[in-house]
């Protein structure tokens, strides 16, 4: 039976992560030294975590990926593997769209093991319904990833790739970013149901993901 691209593409980052868990355990390390750090600079009550946080997991989701998305092309460089990837009859959009799912489940699989970690250190009890999460984290999540693996194929060539990554997808994640927390401070604290910001991350994961898929053929095929 043959495979398609996409799947063979995503079965091989799945297995090199297996293999090393360098990605999964250099965010899981991060996330979690945030939210420490974050519980014992404020001490918060339990209303006032309800409010901040929303804020703390995005940011801590964000940063901790951007340890591993330079990581996934990095791995496509060494001996010359990228190279001969392009040579392949293989559409660029299966190689675009595996790593992106590749980081999707990682930064997802992280989240996973934080929320409890969240509930423990921030004492939370959300007052809205909590099963609004399952519909904004994972819009929020891939919205981070399908630009954060563009812009690290876009800057994978460059010799501070590294600093260059943050400077341009932090700008671009804003809108998405700022939807992600008040999604969920409004579940958090049961003010309002999330479904504008709920709208605004479907549309904002359609618009980008059209538009690296698109772009993507010239990146890579760019020296």
């Amino acid at each position: 039976m043959t495979r398609s691209p996409l799947w063979l593409h995503l079965r091989k980052d799945l297995r090199i992560e297996w293999r090393a868990r360098e990605a999964i355990v250099a965010m899981l390390f991060f996330s979690l030294l945030v939210v420490v750090v974050f519980a014992m600079a404020f001490d918060p009550t339990r209303e006032v975590s309800r409010l901040i946080a929303g804020g703390i997991l995005v940011v801590a989701t964000l940063f901790a990926a951007v340890t591993t998305l330079n990581q996934s092309w990095a791995r496509e460089l060494r001996h010359q593997v990228l190279d001969a990837q392009r040579m392949t009859p293989a559409p660029p959009s299966a190689l675009f769209l595996s790593k992106a799912v590749a980081n999707f489940l990682f930064v997802s699989a992280v989240q996973l093991v934080l929320a409890p970690v969240f509930v423990i250190f921030y004492n939370l009890q959300p007052l809205g319904n909590g099963w609004w999460f399952l519909l904004i984290l994972p819009f929020g999540t891939w919205a981070l990833c399908v630009n954060g693996t563009f812009f690290a194929a876009l800057s994978m060539r460059a010799r501070s790739r590294e600093l260059l990554l943050p400077l341009i997808l932090f700008p671009i994640f804003i809108p998405a970013l700022l939807a992600m927390v008040l999604a969920c401070t409004d579940v958090l604290t049961g003010n309002d149901v999330p479904v504008l910001w709920i709208k605004m991350l479907a549309g904002y994961d359609v618009i980008f993901t059209t538009v690296s898929l698109l772009l993507f053929e010239m990146v890579l095929n760019a020296e």
